[in-house]
Parts: C-alpha cells; structure tokens; sequence
C-alpha cells in the first residue's frame, strides 16, 4: 500500500540533526508523512539513512538558503536553538527566526510549531530566555505558530538523560550540586513526538503555546534514584552548596561524556523548580502519558532496539559494542591536513592503514599499544589482513574492522582491543576548493569512571598522532 502526496504537503523538520529534529523525522515519515529533513550539514542527515526522507541543507542565518527548502510546505517545524557560548548567540537565535519566520511567509507556509522550553520564575538562564524570545520572535509574523514548551526529556540522547545516566553508571557516590534536589516534570520522548506530529493536524491549536510535562513532578536526584535501581546499580547522592554553575559544569565535563556546552546550557536551566500546567495540551491531545520508570525503561528498550546505521553516529548502540553502560555520547580527538592530492589518491593510501603494522606515523608507540593490548588477550597481532591494498565490510585491519566504508569518501574501523569502553576510529575525505582535506578522528564512549581515567591522559597523544598520521597520507599519496 502506498500513500498518495500532493506537492505542497511537504513537512518540514528544520533542525533535524538535533536531538529532537533526529527522532521527529523518523516518527513522521511511519506516520506517512511526506519529510523534508534540514540541517546546515546534509551529509550528516544522509548518514542517518532515513527510508523516504527528502534532506536538503541550509542555514537560518543565511535567508538567501532558506526559500528554497521551503517550498511546497505545508507545516515546518523549527527546531533551532543555539548552544554555543559568547554574548552574542541570543542574538543570533532572534535573527535566524525572523529569516525563518518571513522566509515562511514568503513561500506561503500552512503552519510553523516551535518546541521552546519550560520557563521557570523569574529565569537567570540565557539559553532559556533565548527560547522563550526565539518564540516570540515567530509569532511576530503571518504565519500561525504553535509553541510546544517542554522540560526534561527522558529518551537516549537526551542531554538531560544521559547526564543522569553517566552519573548513575559512573560514581556510587557523587557529591552533587544543589541543582539535584530541582524540581521538574519529565516527559518521555515518545509522548513529546505524539503531542508535536498530532498538533499540525488541529486548527484550535493554531496560535496557541502549550506546556508539556509528564504526570510526576520529581526532583533530578529522585529520577537517579530510579535510574539506579532499574539498572541494578546503588547509588549515594551528597549535595554541596559551594557548586556554581560554571563548576557544575566542569565537574559534568570530568565525570560524564556529555558535550561542555551542552552540559552548561543544561545546568543554566536547573537552578530552579520548573513547573507545567499541560492542562489544556492534555485535553487537546488526550494519551496516555508514560510515568519516570516508564519512561526509563522504554528509553533502554528503544535504544536496544535501535536500527544501526552502517557508520558512527553519536550513541549507535553498535559503536558502543551494544552496551548501553557505556556513555552516549563520544570523546573525540581529530587530526587533519590539506593536500593537493586527488581523493582517489588519497583513498589509496587511507586503504593500506595496518599493513605490515605500518598506520602511517608513530608506529612504535602503536606498536607499544598493540603490545599492551596482546598481554590483556586483545586481537592485536593476531589477526592478517584479507588483502593488503583493498578494503571491504566487515574486513578485518589488526585490532580493528571495518564498519563503514564509502570509496574516497569516508572509513570507519571498530576498535576491538580490550578497553574500557568502545571506540571508532574514522577517515575522512573533504572537497574544499582546489585541494582535499583528509581528517582522522576517534571517538570513544567511555565505559565508567575507567574510561574516563583511560581518555584524558591520551589527549594530548591523539591530537598530535592523528594530525602526524593525516600528513603523512597526504605525503604518500601526492
């Protein structure tokens, strides 16, 4: 059975590489929508592999981008807010709305529904008067807009999850800040999606902002304590009152994986009790809402049932060996270099990686951590390559096998030594102007505090092996 669209029935999800913007999208698409997915990277959304997904590329900040993507829409869904530091980025969210907002009105947009944030009284932080700025900002055009505000979001990748997640699965004991004991009523993802794909179908909510909650009211350290018990771990929680913002967020920098500016933009929003009326919004839309340990576990449950992108992308339960205690989020360290070689070139070279232990520079040190590896019981050394000069799926390089693998574009190599955690190690080939730009980068999902203590001290070695490793490519293959 096929569905039949008509040109201007396009759903728009602007924003789809985000958190949301990336399970919207799918959500839509098995609800028989016809999606058009934006971000300013469309590479980055082809790699999600989204069956009957239209992506396109642009930027809000760039009005000249945006009539284009806009073109036969019937509803778009505006999913940007910026979680970059500066003085400046408030600013910069007010402009890329109204380019979207009259962008919208130009090309004759049916509908733009905005998911803006829980404001608590009397708000310090700037990321959520952002939000709530951003929303006013798009219904000060002619184009109807329905503001969904949302809280904590229980579902994997969500910033506010996972922090609470590493934490449970990092430190039995954890001397907390205050934020802990903050009031908040979470919504399970699932519930979010139904209340954002239902409301484009309703004319009565044309106009109107609504708050979304879920049906408990809990602090984050009663969340914690649920979240331990159902993944069997025991936890302690000791609030200090001396944690100020910006160390709460230094101190989430060194015990979890979530990204900094994620993490302060998080803790800007925690220091105060955030309540919902969704009264109103439960009466529009009247389903049954998951409770916390509801939520929780069918957060596990879809991430173990998640579909695997043959690549790395941030929390693939197969980049993290399908071990769900294992951090969401990756640590990265990367290495590049331009070179004038052609990709061809440079593909050939990137192919040859292992051979004869030889992975382009620094070979003793890697051949000091293969060893390391070989005394643990790791792979390393015992393994041969299937053919020195060509790569395949599911080839095996060492200590490594290869996940992904597009020609002249992009390789991806699971890491299989013994460590605490799971990690990737990825090649890049890059267009930029008259050269190529080859990148290496890791990324690694710790496994616990030890994966943690395992990443820091390596730093300054990987910057500096994956720079020496690009230059040498480049080197061999001009």
């Amino acid at each position: 059975m096929t569905t039949e669209h008509s040109l201007s029935d396009v759903t728009l999800v602007f924003g789809a590489s985000g958190y949301i913007g990336s399970h919207l999208v799918p959500f839509l698409a098995t609800r028989g929508k016809r999606v058009r997915a934006v971000s300013r990277n469309r590479a980055v959304l082809e790699g999600r592999e989204w069956q009957g997904v239209e992506c396109a590329s642009a930027d809000a900040l760039e009005p000249a981008s945006l009539d284009a993507v806009l073109e036969n829409v019937d509803t778009a869904y505006y999913l940007v807010h910026s979680m970059a530091a500066g003085s400046d980025f408030g600013q910069l969210d007010l402009q890329a709305a109204a380019n979207f907002r009259d962008a919208a009105a130009r090309v004759g947009v049916r509908r733009i529904v905005y998911l803006g944030g829980l404001i608590p009284e009397n708000p310090e932080s700037v990321h959520l008067q952002s939000r709530y700025e951003t929303g006013e900002v798009l219904r000060g055009g002619d184009v109807p807009v329905t503001e969904i505000r949302a809280g904590m979001i229980i579902g994997p990748g969500s910033a506010a999850f996972e922090v609470m997640r590493d934490l449970v699965n990092n430190l039995p004991i954890m001397i907390t800040p205050r934020w802990v004991f903050s009031l908040s009523p979470p919504i399970a993802l699932p519930d979010l999606l139904t209340y954002l794909a239902t409301v484009t179908d309703l004319p009565e909510a044309a106009g109107k902002t609504y708050d979304a909650a879920g049906p408990e009211v809990l602090t984050y350290a009663e969340i914690m304590q649920k979240l331990s018990r159902i993944v069997g771990r025991r936890i302690r929680i000791i609030p200090v009152p001396v944690l100020t913002p910006k160390l709460s967020s230094y101190w989430l920098r060194l015990v979890t994986s979530v990204p900094v500016n994620i993490a302060r933009a998080l803790i800007d929003g925690l220091k105060h009790d955030v309540l919902a009326d969704d009264a109103s919004l439960r009466e529009l839309i009247p389903i049954p809402l998951h409770d916390v340990e509801q939520s929780i576990r069918e957060a596990l449950e879809a991430e173990r049932q998640q579909d695997i992108p043959a690549h790395w992308v941030e929390g693939s339960i197969r980049c993290r060996n399908f071990e769900p205690r294992y951090a969401f989020y990756a640590k990265q360290a990367t290495g590049s270099c331009l070179s004038p070689a052609s990709p061809a070139a440079l593909w050939r070279e990137i192919c040859r990686i292992g051979n004869n232990g030889d992975f382009f520079a620094l070979n003793t040190l890697w051949w000091l951590r293969r060893t390391a590896d070989w005394l643990f019981g790791g792979p390393s050394f015992r393994r041969r390559r299937r053919d020195p000069e060509a790569l395949r799926m599911g080839d095996v390089v060492d200590a490594w096998r290869v996940i992904a693998l597009r020609p002249e574009r992009k390789l991806d190599l699971l890491l299989e030594m013994k460590l605490p955690g799971s990690g990737v190690l990825e090649f890049e080939i890059l267009t930029r102007e008259d050269k190529s730009e080859v990148k290496a980068t890791a990324y690694f999902h710790p496994a616990g505090v030890w994966g943690l203590l395992y990443w820091y001290p390596l730093i300054p070695f990987h910057q500096w092996a994956f720079t020496a490793m690009t230059r040498e490519i480049a080197r061999r293959a001009e």
